[in-house]
């Protein structure tokens, strides 16, 4: 008996699909790796889910990496002007960071409704949840602009400012915070982007961006060749002009032709239900990062009553664990989108096995970076710095909390399959159980009660990321999340 074809193939996939699918499992690294750059469409919710998780890793990694130059770019350039023009930078960046706050928030609830509209195939709400996204930009927008425009003064007053700085950086934190529509437009359209499969225009878009950043800021700074000299004002205006092109650029592909996503006048139709819906889902994702963003503030603060070689060790030790492990941010940002698109795809189990899969990853390259700074942290701290003090208690930073990488992992990992559910409020509160009732208090009483200093703080770091990874692997084993509706 001759069988059809057909019956062999999964539902809704044709033969190209599946020998697409065949051939990317053949692909080389190097393969793959030119093919998540150029951004090829395919179907997340079908395939190698290793694959899927590459091609999607890749981009984004590369887009976060673009993200942290932008906070590094104006302090180089800046700091030629004095250290009054960098303390200005530094108080900027630190008000914007509640921003970025809502920004980030917001962007979990758009990747993680974009994601599911595009497994549920239903692309037209899709891009109608895309148009409503850039309204909620602009209202923010138009608020914090507002703010700064009025009372840049007063907020560099009461971030401590003496009134020379004041009277010198007013003009810059005026433009940083009246630009900040590019933040916001930035971070959101990217999510968008991200939601839909699309990271290698969120990557493009941050490079071009960064790329201009870059150029600009030494010539407005310190008015190279025809640009006139512009001081501190240089750096904000080179910024704003930078986002402001990376952001035509993301606009470029929303009303072009050639994006997932294409938006028209009907979906920029305000509709209020969808916007509320937005909101409601940012609201958790807003208070998880505020939380965990509170949480090293207070713990900087406990390190600082050790002097200023511990402040400085801790600060260097930070850095480097934060860019190293780039590309874990990266893994856990994709499984958001696989999560929320194979739940739209009705596929949860493909959407667990996802979650496992990548974690899996991620724990093996943790672990990786684990062994190195366990085994020369004095080395890699000794990179930053030639002072014996700050270079120990840098290296006991990195050794202490690379304790606890494996657990680091884990929890990563599925705080953002929660967001990418759309559950937004089961990380928040783990969140506050970790951050603010274990890890603050832990770091206190080790830190003075048991006389281990700066080093009961990295301890407290580890043990609250081994209690977060377990009790966010007994919520994620609930199941709970697949029911999630956004």
């Amino acid at each position: 008996m001759k069988t059809d074809k057909k019956t062999i193939l999964h539902e809704g996939e044709t033969n190209a699909e599946v020998t697409f699918d065949k051939l990317q499992q053949k692909l080389s690294i190097r393969q793959l790796f030119k093919q998540s750059l150029k951004g090829n469409h395919q179907d997340l919710t079908k395939g190698s889910i290793g694959v899927a998780a590459f091609l999607l890793a890749v981009p984004m990694v590369l887009e976060m990496l673009m993200e942290s130059i932008f906070a590094i770019t104006d302090i180089f350039f800046v700091s030629g002007l004095g250290a009054q023009a960098v303390a200005v930078v530094g108080l900027t960046e630190a008000v914007l960071t509640l921003l970025y706050a809502l920004a980030i928030g917001l962007s979990m609830a758009v990747t993680a409704t974009i994601a599911r509209r595009y497994g549920e195939k239903n692309i037209e709400q899709a891009d109608v949840v895309a148009g409503q996204t850039l309204w909620i930009g602009m209202a923010v927008a138009l608020i914090v602009g507002f703010i700064g425009l009025n009372f840049a003064e007063d907020i560099l007053r009461l971030m401590g400012g003496s009134e020379s700085l004041i009277q010198e950086g007013k003009t810059y934190t005026t433009i940083m915070l009246s630009g900040s529509i590019t933040i916001l437009y930035l971070f959101l359209i990217n999510a968008i982007f991200r939601g839909a499969g699309d990271a290698s225009i969120a990557m493009r878009s941050l490079w071009l961006a960064n790329g201009i950043n870059i150029v600009l800021d030494p010539l407005l700074i310190y008015g190279v060749g025809p640009f006139p000299e512009m001081g501190l004002t240089g750096a904000a205006v080179a910024t704003t002009i930078g986002r402001g092109v990376g952001v035509l650029y993301q606009l470029s592909y929303l009303f072009g032709i050639s994006g997932r996503i294409k938006i028209t006048l009907t979906h920029l139709l305000i509709q209020s239900e969808v916007c509320l819906k937005l909101l409601k889902v940012s609201f958790w994702g807003i208070i998880q990062f505020l939380i965990a963003t509170a949480s090293w503030i207070a713990l900087v603060r406990i390190v600082s009553t050790y002097g200023s070689d511990a402040v400085a060790g801790y600060t260097i030790a930070i850095r480097v664990i934060m860019f190293v492990i780039l590309p874990a941010w990266g893994l856990s940002n994709a499984v958001a989108t696989l999560v929320g698109q194979n739940l739209g795809a009705d596929k949860p189990e493909r959407a667990e096995q996802s979650v496992w899969r990548i974690a899996k990853y991620n724990i093996y390259f943790l672990l990786t970076v684990a062994l190195i700074f366990i085994t020369i942290p004095n080395q890699i701290i000794g990179l930053f710095t030639s002072d014996q003090n700050v270079i120990k208690y840098g290296a006991d930073c990195l050794r202490y909390i690379s304790y606890g990488n494996g657990f680091f992992a884990l929890g990563m990992i599925l705080v953002q399959a929660f967001n990418g559910a759309g559950d937004t409020m089961t990380p928040t509160k783990i969140n506050f159980i970790c951050y603010w009732l274990i890890q603050i208090p832990v770091a206190y009483g080790l830190a003075k009660w048991f006389d281990l200093g700066p080093i009961g703080v990295f301890l407290a770091i580890t043990i609250a990321q081994s209690i977060f990874a377990l009790i966010g692997w007994l919520s994620f084993r609930k199941g709970q999340w697949k029911l999630k509706t956004v």
